[in-house]
This record gives C-alpha cells, sequence and structure tokens, in this order.
C-alpha cells in the first residue's frame, strides 16, 4: 500500500503541473502535447516553470503534512494557509480561497465563502488515504473545506473525491462506482452528473460531445463528473494525464483528479517516469506520503 500512498500523491501534483499551464483555456485535443510546459505569456500561472504545480497540490500538501505529523486541526491548518497567502506563495488560488485568507488575516478568524467551486478538493485526498472509516473522511472532509468553501456543493465535490481514492487505494475495483454513490448521499445534482459522465463514457461518446454536455469550469458540477468521465474512458496513465491536462477550463484540478486516482490504483511505479523526474518537489511528495502511511498503519 505504500507505493499505492505514493503514487496517489504523486499522481495528483503531476496532474496538477500538467494542466497548470493550461488553466482557464479552451480544449485542445488536435495536438495532445505529452510532458509539462509553461503557460501562455500573461497566463497567471506564466510564472511558474514546466513541472511546478498550483496552489490544489501545495494545499493538499500543507494537509497532508500535518495529517502525517498530527499536528492537523482546523484552525491550525487555517493559520498555515493564511501565513502562505499573506507571504504571498499561494499559486493564483481560487476566488474563494483567495476571499476566505483575506478574511482570516483581516479579522483572525475563519470566514469560508459560500462557494460551489472546487478549489478544496485537493485537501480531500489525504483524508482519503489516511482514514479507514468512510464516516470520518466525510466528516473531516467537511470540517476542513469549511474554512475556505461553505458551500454543501463544494463539500461534496471534495467528500466524493475522498471517497475515490479512499476506496481505490484500498483495492476496491469499483471505487468510481462507490465514489458515484458518496455523491449522492451529500448532493443529489451531483450524484445525478457523475453518473450521467460515466454513462456517456461508457456508452463511447466522443471527448468533444461529452465535453459540451459536461462542461469544464471551476464548479464542483463540472470538475468531478468531468474527471470521473475520463477516468471511465481511458486507463492507460499516462494518456488519461495527458488527456485531462488538455481538456481545457480547470484543467489542474481535472488533471490532479486522474492523478490522485491513477496513482491509488496502480501505485508510483505506473507513474510515467519522465514526469515523475521532472516533478517538482518529487522527493518531498514521497516523503510525505510515506509519513501518511507510516501513521495509518500504527494510529489507533
Amino acid at each position: 500500500m505504500l507505493d499505492q500512498f505514493k503514487g496517489c500523491l504523486l499522481g495528483a501534483a503531476i496532474g496538477d503541473a500538467l494542466g497548470m499551464a493550461r488553466e482557464s483555456t479552451p480544449p485542445d485535443f488536435q495536438r495532445l502535447h505529452e510532458g509539462y510546459r509553461r503557460a501562455w505569456r500573461g497566463h497567471p500561472n506564466a510564472g511558474l516553470k514546466p513541472g511546478q504545480f498550483t496552489d490544489d497540490t501545495q494545499m493538499m500538501l500543507l494537509m497532508a503534512g500535518m495529517l502525517a505529523d498530527g499536528t492537523y486541526s482546523e484552525s491550525a491548518y487555517a493559520a498555515a494557509l493564511a501565513k502562505m497567502y499573506m507571504h504571498e506563495e499561494l499559486r493564483f488560488p481560487d476566488g474563494a480561497v483567495d476571499a476566505a485568507c483575506r478574511h482570516l488575516l483581516l479579522s483572525g478568524k475563519p470566514g469560508g465563502v459560500a462557494s460551489n467551486t472546487a478549489g478544496c478538493t485537493g485537501i480531500a485526498v489525504p483524508f482519503g488515504l489516511l482514514y479507514g472509516d468512510p464516516i470520518d473522511v466525510t466528516e473531516r472532509v467537511v470540517q476542513a473545506c469549511s474554512i475556505t468553501h461553505t458551500h454543501p456543493a463544494a463539500h461534496a465535490g471534495a467528500v466524493t473525491v475522498a471517497m475515490l481514492v479512499h476506496h481505490a487505494v484500498r483495492g476496491r475495483s469499483d471505487a468510481l462506482a462507490l465514489a458515484g454513490k458518496h455523491a449522492s448521499l451529500e448532493d443529489v445534482a451531483l450524484g445525478n452528473k457523475i453518473r450521467d459522465a460515466v454513462r456517456l463514457a461508457d456508452e463511447g461518446i466522443s471527448l468533444e460531445s461529452a465535453l459540451s454536455v459536461i462542461g469544464n469550469d471551476v464548479t464542483v458540477y463540472q470538475t468531478v463528473p468531468l474527471a470521473f468521465f475520463l477516468i471511465s474512458r481511458i486507463k492507460d496513465v499516462t494518456a488519461l494525464l495527458t488527456t485531462a491536462a488538455h481538456v481545457g477550463g480547470n484543467t489542474d484540478t481535472i488533471a490532479l483528479i486522474c492523478g490522485a486516482y491513477a496513482g491509488a490504483v496502480y501505485g508510483r511505479s505506473a507513474l510515467p517516469q519522465d514526469l515523475l523526474e521532472g516533478l517538482e518537489g518529487r522527493d518531498e511528495i514521497e516523503s510525505v506520503a510515506a509519513r501518511l502511511y507510516e501513521r495509518c498503519t500504527t494510529k489507533p
């Protein structure tokens, strides 16, 4: 399972880094460029180098480190996130994260935003890895997400991603279906959109046509179902990550979810070697994953 823990966090970071350059751009399937690229000049991520990731992975690793070291609490996470924001270390944070951090710095108190964006889905990944009880996972993810996002839909999206990882890393071949059921319990509309996305994938609809139905924007109602569509459709890890990075819109988060799932299922050893070698902070990510695994296997 250690290989799967490492694969999950590394896969998420790789997906994020691949999608970083194309975040908020139109879909482009004419030339599927493999490997990392720079964002175009004038893009908010233009200052990042190929292989660097966005705030999604930064927040995921912050949470994973705190959980692994036993230092996590909602207040501690809020303080650490606000500190990163104050030092201008967060990379192009989503609007809800930005507003929540501003509120934290001005008032000293958490004040999440009623936003249904997918900006807190990344922090759900380590919860899904660490905790064995689905109820535990759900409650803890909702509490953590509330630091930045208070909208029930955002919580539902994050819980769905957490449960996808939770079941995948524990060897459940039906992880996608189980996570879809969790989505329906949290938010009927999200569950229905995920079910429809998986059905479209099974029916063999083209990706271009699927995009026109599912969408690719920053809300959990499009980001999460599109990730489920891609996971259902594409079984090759490299092709999954590359395609997710070209769907346009919220590419970094969509590809992060796909990468987290692929790594949780197939492990670190299945991730493309060139992408591992070019990934920012690879050794640190592996170290956090190993500590998280150790805590998972030794905690009472």
